[in-house]
């Protein structure tokens, strides 16, 4: 037994720090007498090749062991010997770095972060232990591809209150955020080569599942009322299957659509035989003042496909956001779910449900933005004394993140060393160029403020202005 053991910690199949098995539970599956495995401890203890702690056991000790032989070297293949990629498999592979994925856990200056420290940990703590406690059997089995009713019924309410938005709850699919719905989306709509019009700039994550699916993208530009559908009479762009807009709040520069131009927008859309894809970015945060309808709420052809997430209000490692679909897109849907991600977990949908439904999430939003707006003030009169080589528009608070252009014109390579050289130190910025789907760009970043405390960001500027 002693040999065996040292011979697996040698070769290490035994990996450093992995704790033993109790004596007595060796002994007994074993078939051996307690003390032989007793002495058989005792020896790789002296051999230091374990290392015992009253309490804790014995844990496997790599401190002083020689360098592992190499493991055999596997004969090289082609790729050619391989079965080949798909071409959908190659085109997501090829595109996925325009995704913003940036890895770490710096949250200055993270887009996309709410204030953080501010979400009622011990109240979700509390909804999630009281649903284990009562929890039945059988609800440890499989739920609902597209989300469990009582979620959907709460949704449902709650866009119906804060948005005169009214829908069904079987029109609801339940997602683990932005990206899976319009994943959804393209796999239910999108042939190759199929027109889908995108505004310019756009959300690097839309122009990617887009891109990736092989439409035939087409760029709209935007002006001070939202996209500009005047550009798109072209004989090119004639029967688009998508158009995706941010109405409440573009990403990245702020813009909110007018509602004659919302209205425009559903006449071109019928029109042209098209559906259009409401992804409300940060809605409660943009309609603070003056709110303007939804485009759901303004349809009355059933062409919108309506997209909101949790994941930017509350936290983005909760998961969490849902989708409104037309009620002849919502079989196929549900018939994706169940071929790929299959369900959202019960636990997760059944606590916000809760949280919703004793206006936990109401009161939150409410202090997410009076922090939010404290945060932003400050942001931006820092910004503007120590980064005076940039500046910021528009200057009114209107989102968790702003939009900093440099006051010079400098090339792309220029705003990639800049973010390089931040991340070095710590900080996170995203590229305004990225967003852009034509070759004419502007350079700038994207810079997330709501989740940094007052202290952190005082010291993340400095250090961001040496950069810059």
């Amino acid at each position: 037994l002693y040999k065996a053991i040292k011979r697996c910690i040698r070769k290490r199949e035994l990996p450093d720090q992995w704790l033993l098995p109790p004596t007595r539970i060796l002994s007994i599956s074993m078939a051996l007498s307690r003390t032989t495995v007793l002495k058989s401890y005792e020896l790789l203890l002296l051999e230091k090749l374990i290392l015992s702690k009253v309490g804790s056991g014995n844990r496997v000790n790599f401190v002083g062991l020689e360098p592992p032989n190499k493991f055999p070297k596997k004969k090289d293949f082609k790729s050619s010997d391989y079965p080949e990629i798909s071409q959908k498999g190659q085109s997501y592979l090829k595109n996925i770095s325009l995704i913003n994925r940036l890895p770490g856990n710096d949250v200055a200056f993270r887009p996309g972060l709410p204030p953080l420290d501010v979400f009622p940990v011990n109240q979700w703590k509390k909804l999630l232990n009281a649903y284990w406690r009562h929890v039945k059997s059988s609800g440890l089995s499989y739920a609902p591809s597209t989300g469990l009713r009582e979620l959907k019924k709460s949704i449902s309410k709650y866009l119906n209150v804060s948005r005169n938005l009214k829908c069904q709850a079987d029109q609801i699919v339940i997602v683990s955020g932005s990206l899976q719905s319009l994943y959804l989306i393209a796999n239910t709509l999108i042939n190759k080569s199929d027109a889908v019009i995108l505004e310019n700039p756009v959300f690097p994550n839309v122009h990617s599942v887009f891109k990736s699916s092989e439409a035939h993208l087409i760029p709209a530009n935007l002006d001070k009322e939202g996209i500009q559908l005047s550009t798109l009479d072209k004989p090119e762009h004639k029967n688009p299957k998508l158009i995706h807009v941010t109405p409440s709040n573009h990403y990245p520069t702020g813009v909110k659509m007018s509602l004659s131009r919302r209205q425009e927008l559903l006449t071109w859309a019928s029109t042209h035989n098209a559906l259009i894809i409401e992804n409300d970015y940060e809605h409660e945060v943009a309609n603070l003042a003056n709110p303007i309808p939804t485009i759901f709420s303004l349809d009355n052809e059933s062409r919108t496909i309506y997209m909101g997430t949790f994941n930017r209000l509350l936290h983005p490692s909760i998961r969490l956001g849902y989708m409104i679909v037309p009620n002849y897109l919502i079989g196929v849907v549900e018939a994706l779910q169940e071929h790929s991600h299959r369900f959202i977990s019960p636990s997760i949908q059944i606590v916000m449900n809760q949280f919703i439904e004793r206006n936990y999430l109401y009161k939150h939003l409410e202090k997410s933005i009076a922090v939010a707006q404290e945060r932003y003030k400050l942001f931006i009169r820092e910004f503007e004394i120590h980064c005076t080589s940039m500046m910021i528009k528009p200057k009114s608070f209107s989102s968790f993140h702003v939009v900093a252009l440099f006051k010079n014109e400098v090339s792309v390579a220029h705003e990639k060393d800049v973010i390089k050289r931040l991340k070095e130190r710590n900080i996170t910025a995203f590229s305004l160029s990225k967003c852009y789907i034509t070759d004419s760009k502007k350079q700038g970043l994207i810079l997330g403020y709501a989740a940094v405390r007052t202290a952190v960001m005082l010291r993340k500027i400095k250090s961001m202005s040496e950069v810059i």
